[in-house]
């Protein structure tokens, strides 16, 4: 929890303006963020860094939701109980969600994200192939499709930012039966030439 928390805290100090920048970008209170926007993609990745930095930042907005800490034995993932039921992906329900260091998934009752993959357009980059004569007790599911890939423009000698949002979809031997589905937010900073830093 400290290292994902430690994460997002270093993104928004190098994003240039990413946390104040909220009146300048139509007012936004994290508060009012419904955590199914982020999970669903439709959000910017400066906005989501701000609501994901307020979940437990000064303004304890999970604990103010209601959200209920889960232990898992998977430490890159920060998991949480709702209070209530939300829908994703059309009519998938779940109570719980969880955050990466650079998203957020709703954890689905989904054995098999065959169905709810393709339906997203979301390839599995875990090659099955050379497993015919092997017992799989797990088979990996690990993809993403792009939805939004922006660079800022080259401003002389300053830094700048290639953001990338991307539909998630996944399964996690830390939770069997499950599926992971949600958005990722990623942040690159580059250097004046556009060369990640």
């Amino acid at each position: 929890m400290k290292h994902f928390r430690a994460v997002l805290t270093l993104l928004a100090a190098l994003l240039p303006g990413s946390a104040p920048a909220w009146p300048v970008q139509g007012g936004i209170d994290p508060a009012a963020i419904d955590v199914r926007d982020a999970i669903e993609c439709r959000l910017d990745a400066p906005v989501y860094t701000a609501f994901a930095l307020a979940l437990n930042g000064e303004e304890k907005l999970a604990a103010r939701r209601g959200w209920k800490p889960v232990r898992t034995a998977n430490f890159l993932l920060a998991e949480y109980e709702l209070p209530a039921p939300i829908l994703v992906a059309g009519h998938y329900s779940t109570r719980r969600i969880a955050f990466t260091a650079s998203g957020v998934l709703a954890v689905l009752d989904l054995a098999d994200p065959t169905d709810i993959a393709r339906a997203a357009q979301v390839q599995n980059a875990m090659a099955a192939e050379g497993l015919s004569d092997v017992e799989v007790t797990f088979r990996k599911f690990l993809g993403e499709r792009i939805l939004r890939d922006v660079t800022d423009p080259a401003s002389g000698d300053r830094y700048r930012a290639r953001t990338i949002v991307a539909r998630s979809i996944s399964t996690v031997a830390t939770h069997p039966g499950k599926t992971l589905y949600g958005c990722s937010y990623r942040i690159e900073m580059l250097d004046k030439d556009g060369n990640p830093l």
